[in-house]
């Protein structure tokens, strides 16, 4: 996938395993993501990103803040699960390097895709901060570019079929703002 489209990062979600055993894991990866040219970032484990070679950590909520002073300005630290406008202030304010907009909770659930864009929409009009908005689909990948995000995370779509996840690219950047 990696070789198929323009990728900026990949946010690496672990299963759940002993330290050493992440360290491990994280360690192959990173070469193969970073080779690629895109960035590898940790999901909820900004402690691990020293020691395994990755770019830096997504984190949720507005809880940033202790990940961002152990980290930055070395690393990278961005930020998902704000609920609230107020929350997406918070993190920015603390040093986030991104906020992420529209992806799932712990069970799977996602704002509404109106939420979702109205949220990227206002949040690309008045920050400098880059915005992420999660796509469940690749046909929302346009949608959520005009509205002004600067950068698409593309969850589980991505892995059945990495030709149309080119394909998707390719067209919402012909559809995105200049």
């Amino acid at each position: 996938m990696l070789g198929a489209t323009d990728i900026t990062a990949v946010l690496l979600r672990l299963a759940p395993a002993d330290e050493q055993t992440l360290i491990d894991r994280i360690k192959v990866l990173a070469p193969l993501v970073q080779d690629s040219g895109a960035a590898l970032l940790l999901d909820g484990h900004p402690e691990l990103v020293a020691r395994t070679g990755a770019d830096g950590a997504h984190v949720s909520g507005v809880a940033v803040a202790s990940a961002i002073s152990s980290l930055k300005p070395q690393w990278i630290v961005g930020t998902g699960g704000l609920r609230t406008r107020h929350d997406a202030m918070i993190a920015a304010e603390a040093g986030a390097d991104y906020v992420m907009f529209g992806e799932p909770d712990s069970v799977g659930r996602r704002p509404s895709f109106a939420a979702l864009t109205e949220r990227v929409a206002w949040w690309s009009e008045l920050f400098e901060i880059p915005c992420v908005a999660y796509a469940e689909r690749f046909g929302e990948m346009g949608e959520l570019c005009k509205a002004g995000a600067d950068f698409v995370a593309i969850g589980e779509a991505a892995f059945a079929d990495p030709h149309a996840c080119a394909a998707a690219m390719a067209q919402a950047q012909l559809g995105s703002p200049a």
